[in-house]
């Protein structure tokens, strides 16, 4: 027999590690079911009856075994491990993750594309979500990021928008180069993601060669009240590798689940993947006078002038049991934190404050965050929020009004002390940033600083051939957004389109 994965061996690694007897099939109440192979009619041709509650329970099940897919982050793998603090940053926040050096907690990892759906390919260029809980000793916190450390917009208001561009077009159900490059050309605060989503880190090498951000800035509070704004960075301890858009394009043919194989064979051969955390730290003054806005999604904040600092070390050692529970059913959200981390003005993460969790809720339903998965298992849940569908816990016969005379769960003072009030002020109005901020000098230090020659040109050649197939008159938008980013970038892509302008008619 040809050599066989462990992702491939599975059922035979699951009847072999079963210590007990598989015991007799029973409909979801527990009763015991006699045939499983034939429903109960009348004679041997005859009709099926109403009775057969056996087969009822079967039926009724299967009609309801599908939950909506995510609208973004559809198809993804998951795996579990631990976060062990290895540096001291007790200077910058209280939260108890990080209260001492050697401190171990759990987590879990969700990766996943963003744009496709949920039979997708794995190996398409696309960015990747990198979502992490860690079920720490004050509830869960979700860092619920990507492996770029940028995003193509900065406005919540335009992320539907968005993502309707990268789904299929609405009358023909087709993906369409003409919506993708449309919005992207009108926006052109997507340019810097944009020029990295067309590098050679558009398609990692699985999910274990690829890093990962929280991407938004965050406000870190020490046990004092001095807050402190930050980004999170995890870096990949396998190395980074890519796929060539050749090797990515045999692999969406031959094994479309190729990162989700990887990761699971990785982990189920005890080869446990692993990434280092870093911050980056930015004091309330730096960013009153930073010459660019550090709360803007487009922006990195210079490595040069705010210096990764190391916090510890992320390891993943356990595959799910199953997928479904696990994963699927797995609910991150920003809004997910814990004293001593906080929200900052980062207008799409407040976006994404209400967002997810309210997504959460339509998918698997109001009360989600009792799904094991999604349970705070370290800490006792204690509020006055009851009732809902399929609650499993509803406190007994704890008063269900605040505030009480009958012994219900108080107030934290510590979590007052990690919440300092800050000064707020400004005029009301809708904000459009598309033209006022500068789209392109991070995208040009990208492209001029950062790529190599042969990478410039790979991502000439990768944004050539996705947008080759849009209309003749976005592609002159293209073009002219690419010359800002640098000329030898506008006048290649221009060269590169030539041969396929004949086909778009200039609206």
């Amino acid at each position: 027999m040809a050599s066989r994965d462990p992702a491939t061996d599975q059922l035979v690694n699951f009847k072999k590690d079963l210590k007990d007897s598989p015991g007799y099939i029973t409909t979801k109440t527990g009763a015991p079911v006699g045939v499983k192979t034939g429903i109960q009619t009348v004679g041997k041709n005859g009709p099926a009856l109403l009775q057969d509650v056996n087969f009822l329970d079967e039926i009724s099940a299967f009609d309801r075994e599908r939950i909506p897919e995510r609208v973004v982050h559809a198809k993804g793998a998951g795996a579990f491990g631990h976060f062990e603090v290895t540096h001291d940053i007790t200077k910058y926040t209280a939260a108890k993750i990080f209260e001492s050096i050697g401190k171990v907690t759990p987590m879990a990892v969700r990766f996943s594309t963003v744009g496709g759906e949920s039979g997708s390919a794995d190996t398409v260029r696309d960015p990747r979500g990198f979502a992490v809980k860690f079920y720490t000793d004050d509830g869960n916190w979700d860092l619920v990021g990507n492996n770029t450390p940028i995003f193509f917009i900065r406005d919540p208001t335009l992320f539907p928008s968005f993502i309707h561009t990268q789904k299929r077009n609405p009358a023909t159900h087709l993906k369409d180069p003409d919506m993708f490059w449309d919005f992207i050309t009108l926006r052109p605060e997507t340019t810097h993601q944009v020029i990295y989503l067309f590098g050679d880190r558009g398609i990692p090498d699985g999910y274990r060669h690829m890093n990962g951000y929280g991407s938004h800035t965050f406000k870190l509070v020490n046990a004092q009240g001095v807050a402190h704004w930050v980004k999170f960075h995890y870096k990949t301890n396998q190395g980074i590798k890519n796929l060539s858009v050749d090797k990515a394009g045999e692999l969406s043919a031959t094994d479309p689940d190729y990162s989700i194989r990887d990761l699971y064979n990785a982990i189920a051969k005890g080869d446990f993947p692993s990434w280092t955390m870093y911050i980056q730290v930015m004091t309330m003054a730096q960013a009153e006078t930073c010459k660019f806005n550090p709360f803007d999604l487009t922006k990195v904040w210079p490595h040069s002038d705010y210096p990764l600092i190391e916090v510890g070390k992320m390891v993943l050692n356990r595959n799910p049991k199953n997928y479904f529970a696990e994963v699927e059913q797995i609910a991150f959200s920003p809004a997910n934190l814990v004293p001593g981390i906080e929200p900052s003005p980062d207008k799409m993460l407040q976006g994404r404050l209400f967002s997810y969790s309210d997504t959460h809720r339509h998918r698997l339903g109001a009360n989600y965050l009792q799904i094991p998965v999604n349970c705070p298992f370290r800490v006792k849940v204690a509020n006055y929020q009851r009732d809902g569908p399929q609650n499993m816990d509803n406190q007994e016969g704890c008063p269900n009004y605040f505030p009480n005379s009958f012994s219900g769960p108080q107030e934290c003072p510590r979590a007052q002390r990690l919440q300092p009030r800050y000064n707020v002020s400004g005029d009301v109005d809708r904000y459009d940033s598309g033209q006022t901020e500068d789209n392109f000098a991070q995208a040009t230090a990208l492209y001029k600083q950062v790529f190599s020659d042969a990478e410039k040109q790979r991502t000439v050649e990768n944004i050539v051939g996705h947008l080759k197939d849009a209309a003749g008159f976005i592609q002159e938008r293209a073009i002219k957004i690419f010359t800002q980013v640098h000329p030898d970038l506008g006048s290649k892509v221009a060269a590169g389109l030539a041969p396929f302008k004949k086909y778009h008619a200039n609206l």
